[in-house]
């Protein structure tokens, strides 16, 4: 059997082991409450997923052009940002987070993206926001039997596990056009955030003959790096009122660096040190990131509605942590399906025919595999978008509202007689995006 030491170096990581499992409560960090996924690796990575139009649609949308909303999921789409477009997003989450023997809800919610787009040109256009790469945030406590204990004196030990913190990205996205029809944009981003974790051990014995000193090992990294991320798109007429998209992203692999810093230090039980802490190492490294490959393809009738279906695919076996080793993880493939509908964008008298439905559905594989099965993520997606009625040609805001279902794991038993088990997230998530659309640089004529 691993130790717990190695078990949060692979994917057997996820699974909470002992003979009781407590689930607890996490830090708030970016947003996903307790998730003992987040403890593998940099966290839930959500690379290049979109904002609050797209994830109203399974998170697809690589091909599919917006005038209303920022296009920073491609940069080749931004080309089609026809006024200056400032838009926010606002994330919430409810889960429930279980085994085959523990579960646990939380309730969580965080700034989710700040974008703005502005057309510079009848051939350019350029956007820079800020938004959330990776989260981590997660607490877990396993209480287990010491073994080789002395006969007689049966001791106990219980391993704390906590994570919070994450990774931001700050860029910089061009979009051109280049042929009739062909768009292709570029994306530079500032890579960075803290991620502390703490690991906290107690072994006590039922007659408190071993001291029930906590020993807490700490661990701080701080990242900063710059990325790259490039995409393409091709639009073309194929009959009258259909037209027919298709799209590639590719965000570069790169080498993350940071400065970390592990020290170790002891509580009495009232939490106050033993002594001064101790620095076990502290230095330069990085992690490296694997390249993030993503293409779609979308048909629309150029005025009310659109299907799309995207599928993304990211080299995470090749994944090395900060000191240049594991932990072991698998290649990931996620496929979406999902389109949104405006009745009547031009209508007068009937509101609700300007509101545009959205609805999609999502499958992709975890990076994280135990017993050499592969995990997944599954989901359902809606949402909607709400134009206000003081729109115009000069200026309009739009409220979006998207929300998605989803379970990731499973509760699968391992080993029943030790009490393993793997773990399952049943989620909702909402996000309330806020669009502000306005046209400057506008020639005023004297009458």
């Amino acid at each position: 059997m691993l130790s717990n030491k190695e078990m949060g170096r692979t994917g057997l990581g996820l699974v909470l082991v002992g003979s009781m499992v407590v689930l607890a409560g996490g830090a708030q960090a970016q947003g996903l409450g307790n998730s003992p996924y987040s403890r593998i690796g940099l966290g839930e990575f959500n690379a290049n997923t979109g904002g609050v139009r797209q994830m109203g649609m399974g998170g697809v949308g690589l091909a599919a052009p917006n005038a209303v909303n920022v296009n920073e999921l491609n940069p080749a789409l931004l080309y089609y940002t026809s006024r200056t477009t400032f838009e926010a997003g606002f994330n919430g989450q409810y889960k429930t987070v279980k085994n085959a023997t523990a579960s646990n809800r939380s309730g969580s919610g965080t700034l989710g993206y700040l974008s703005m787009a502005v057309p510079l040109s009848s051939r350019w256009a350029a956007a820079v926001g800020l938004k959330p790469l990776s989260a981590v945030d997660y607490e877990s406590n396993i209480l287990q039997a010491v073994v080789n204990t002395p006969t007689g004196q049966p001791a106990q030990s219980l391993k704390q596990y906590r994570g919070e913190g994450g990774i931001s990205e700050a860029y910089l996205g061009q979009g051109f056009r280049v042929a009739k029809g062909l768009t292709l944009g570029f994306t530079a981003s500032y890579v960075f955030g803290v991620i502390d974790e703490t690991t906290a051990t107690t072994v006590s014995t039922a007659d408190n003959s071993v001291s029930s000193v906590k020993v807490v090992e700490r661990q701080h990294t701080r990242y900063s790096d710059f990325a790259f991320r490039a995409g393409g798109h091709y639009r073309k007429s194929i009959a009258k009122d259909l037209s027919v998209n298709v799209a590639g992203v590719y965000s570069f692999a790169h080498n993350l660096k940071g400065q970390q810093t592990n020290t170790q230090e002891r509580e009495n039980a009232d939490g106050t040190l033993t002594g001064v802490p101790t620095t076990i190492s502290d230095g330069r490294g990085s992690a490296f990131v694997p390249a993030l490959a993503q293409v779609g393809v979308s048909f629309d009738n150029e005025k009310n509605w659109s299907l799309n279906l995207d599928a993304a695919q990211q080299q995470w076996s090749k994944f090395s942590n900060f000191n240049g080793t594991g932990p072991a993880l698998s290649n990931t493939l996620r496929v979406g399906l999902g389109g949104e509908i405006t009745p009547d964008p031009g209508s007068v008298e009937h509101y609700f025919q300007r509101v545009s439905y959205r609805a999609g559905i999502s499958l992709g594989q975890m990076p994280y595999q135990v017993s050499g099965k592969t995990l997944y993520d599954r989901s359902v997606s809606w949402g909607f978008g709400f134009p206000l009625p003081t729109a115009s040609a000069l200026e309009s805001t739009t409220i979006s509202l998207g929300f998605t279902y989803g379970v990731r794991g499973n509760t699968d038993v391992l080993n029943a007689s030790l009490g393993t088990s793997n773990v399952q997230e049943n989620y909702i998530r909402g996000q309330l995006g806020i669009t502000l659309n306005n046209r400057w640089f506008i020639k005023r004529r004297l009458q």
